[in-house]
């Protein structure tokens, strides 16, 4: 799969939220966004952009990690993720580079298929906050590849009673409602000069044109 038709992106962005909504997850979610092509209105959508705003789990049932590492081979099993999900779902249960539980792996591995084209992006901070600062590292450190598109729009926020829905979000995803700048004039809106700008938002675009398949990117702040 290397596109979505605009109406299948939304669709499966729905799905996304639906059992972000409905099922145990690894870590608790509490926003979830869409940003990018999809929240602009256009088809087809060549790559679908979903963020999530997650809670660090600090402390499930440590005592339980010896036996998942022995049974699953990964570290920090009800540390970082909880002990009941990996109890239900064994099979999505990742690992990052030293062996120990990936919050962010973990999401993907549950949340998406492997060949399709869509980028998640997870973080403990609000999306707003997240592309502030992602901006200033990428500026700091003159890497615009890391930026994050401020393109986006909140479709699902944890609550009380179980999560909220945003069908009005939905709806003007839907109609192609929402009305968004340039990537150039966003990033100058958020305080960029002109010219940077513009490189960035070259320099984005080429990065994307790059990813293929299913992606995840773990942040954080």
């Amino acid at each position: 799969m290397n596109e979505f038709g605009r109406a299948e992106a939304i669709d499966r962005v729905a799905e996304i939220v639906s059992t972000v909504a409905s099922e145990p997850m690894p870590v608790p979610v509490r926003e979830v966004w869409v940003y990018g092509d999809v929240a602009l209105g256009l088809d087809p959508v060549e790559r679908l952009d979903v963020y999530l705003t997650k809670d660090i789990l600090m402390r499930d049932a440590p005592e339980r990690a010896e036996a998942f590492e022995a049974e699953l081979g990964v570290q920090g099993v009800g540390k970082t993720v909880r002990a009941d999900w990996a109890d239900e779902y064994p099979e999505h249960v990742r690992a990052n580079s030293n062996g120990h539980a990936a919050p962010e792996q973990c999401l993907a591995a549950q949340l998406l298929d492997d060949d399709e084209p869509v980028h998640l992006e997870v973080c403990n901070a609000s999306f707003e906050d997240n592309v502030r600062q992602r901006l200033k590292g990428a500026q700091a450190r003159e890497n615009y590849e890391q930026i994050l598109d401020p393109r986006g729009v909140c479709l699902w926020v944890d609550d009380d009673s179980g999560g909220q829905r945003s069908d009005e979000a939905f709806r003007k995803l839907r109609e192609g409602e929402l009305v968004f700048p340039t990537l150039s004039g966003a990033l100058e809106m958020l305080g960029m000069e002109a010219d940077e700008a513009s490189e960035a938002a070259d320099v984005v675009e080429a990065y994307r044109e790059r990813q293929d398949g299913a992606t995840v990117r773990g942040d954080v702040v």
